[in-house]
């Protein structure tokens, strides 16, 4: 397993298929998807494959979170990759504020069950 984890880091394109095995989509999801995100642009070969690279699949995590993981829908989901795109400092720092609210729902959460 560790060779094969150590190649797929180095992996320059990945297919379709391998990406929505990755997050567990629907390839036809993936191909909405390009179409509404801008920040999504993988390459195609000469068969007009898509070649997703690294940047790609960082894109479409952010997305699976925010519609999957969050709840946006796809035009609220645009909007916010839109303003990490225009201000990145602000975006990481939402990010902090919301890591350390989740951090803290479950120390309250751990402390409940403790008294």
């Amino acid at each position: 397993m560790g060779t094969n984890e150590k190649e797929e880091t180095s992996k320059l394109y990945y297919s379709i298929s391998e990406v929505s095995e990755m997050f567990d989509l629907n390839a036809s999801t993936l191909r909405f998807w390009e179409k509404e995100f801008e920040v999504l642009k993988p390459a195609k070969n000469k068969k007009g494959n898509r070649l997703f690279t690294q940047k790609d699949i960082q894109n479409i995590e952010r997305i699976v979170d925010l519609v999957k993981q969050k709840g946006f829908t796809i035009q609220g989901a645009k909007e916010q990759m839109k303003n990490k795109m225009q201000s990145p400092a602000g975006n990481a720092h939402a990010e902090v504020i919301d890591r350390l609210q989740d951090i803290k729902n479950k120390l309250l959460k751990l402390r409940d069950e403790l008294e």
